[in-house]
């Protein structure tokens, strides 16, 4: 990784901080990225295709080993530090935040390896609630970190299961594994091709010359534990079992066909066929997507973007009042190829191909009317992709 001068100050004040809290020792830097995810949403939890990438966002996490059984935690954003103990079994903190890496420990010890006290203190600059996965990365940094620091012997993919299944079972929200595996497997101007079945995955060179990733943040904070996310992957469950009742070969999403919805989903609950066709047709816009990257077609590319944002809105319903403004404000401006909602939904950010030479006015553009439209502040980012967890 090619690190810049904002990557080094950070992951300094980081370090400095670590030796100001726990008196002086060096400590072990660990760098795990943010991600965005091209095209190809909540396919992940249904064993689906998505098209993520790592980004120049990240947490910087210093950690170190104690001679004790006692975990000292302090984040740095947010000023609180946590004090608890490795012995099983593992509590929820109040704080919420320190669960991250709570669950990460309990997932080790559930596979029999120890994990001594240590000292940690972490910081980022991943924008919270903006559809980034902060927690993933955060996740993926205390997994990385507590191999290198115990000599646990882990490879990336364990290493990414421990993490979601941390934020499955201990944090409590039932995220797929794609936020995981663009955080620990990014690579430096690729897209990752995941397979969410399978696991296999392809990386394609994303050089696009002259264009960027937009990101416009709607300013509209999500707690996905508490909103509509859960109830869309039921949904999506109750899909699958409609379509069991006449294909019982049929396990996820994954092997539905939109004429298999037609026919045994439609008749039966028209919001459940709605929810499910999004999927299904998400699915086949990743396959078609890469295909078009692959033949250097990025408007055909973008042209799913806007599609996909069509489906979140409409059929899948997780897009919001403010996702929707900045994808219709940005349609069929000069230099904008496609835009769409990113990340679990109800807010965050908008991700937008754009050429690197109109963002200026754009944003100059759509800022001011989006604060009188909807009483908010526009943030953006412009955003380039990175490589995944490492030491920093």
């Amino acid at each position: 990784m090619i690190a810049t001068a904002q990557d080094h100050a950070l992951s300094s004040r980081v370090a400095q901080k670590f030796k100001e809290v726990f008196s002086g020792i060096d400590p072990l830097l660990v760098r795990s990225p943010g991600r965005v995810n091209l095209i190809g949403e909540h396919t992940d939890y249904n064993n689906g295709y998505v098209l993520p990438a790592a980004i120049d966002k990240a947490i910087y996490l210093a950690i170190g080993r104690r001679s004790d059984d006692e975990i000292h935690l302090f984040s740095m954003d947010l000023d609180q530090s946590y004090q608890g103990t490795v012995k099983p079994p593992l509590k929820p903190s109040p704080l919420h935040w320190p669960n991250y890496l709570l669950g990460v420990v309990e997932q080790l010890q559930g596979m029999g390896l120890t994990v001594g006290g240590f000292n940690c203190v972490f910081a980022g600059d991943i924008p919270l609630g903006a559809g980034m996965s902060s927690s993933a990365a955060l996740e993926c940094a205390t997994a990385f970190a507590f191999n290198e620091l115990f000599g646990l012997g882990l490879d990336p993919l364990t290493m990414v299961k421990l993490s979601q299944q941390a934020e499955n079972e201990f944090v409590g929200l039932q995220c797929g594994i794609m936020d995981m595996f663009a955080s620990m497997y990014g690579r430096k101007d690729h897209v990752i091709r995941l397979d969410c079945r399978s696991l296999n995955y392809a990386y394609f060179p994303f050089r696009t010359e002259g264009l960027r990733i937009l990101l416009l943040n709607t300013q509209v904070e999500h707690s996905l534990a508490s909103s509509e996310y859960n109830v869309r992957r039921q949904q999506c469950e109750t899909g699958v079992k409609l379509v069991q009742r006449h294909h019982p070969e049929v396990k996820s999403l994954r092997d539905v066909t939109a004429e298999m919805l037609s026919a045994h989903v439609a008749p039966v609950d028209e919001l459940i066929y709605r929810r499910c066709s999004f999927v299904v047709e998400e699915n086949a816009r990743v396959l078609a997507g890469t295909e078009d990257l692959q033949r250097g077609d990025v408007a055909a590319f973008g042209r799913k973007m806007y599609a996909s944002h069509e489906g979140l809105s409409k059929k899948y319903e997780v897009s919001c009042a403010e996702s929707d403004w900045l994808v219709e404000q940005v349609s069929g401006a000069d230099g904008v190829l496609g835009a769409r909602q990113m990340g679990g939904g109800f807010g965050g950010c908008t991700i937008n191909l754009v050429q690197a030479d109109v963002i200026d006015g754009l944003v100059a553009r759509i800022a001011p009317l989006y604060r009188k439209a909807m009483n908010l502040e526009l943030k953006w980012y412009i955003s380039q992709i990175e490589d995944g967890t490492s030491k920093a």
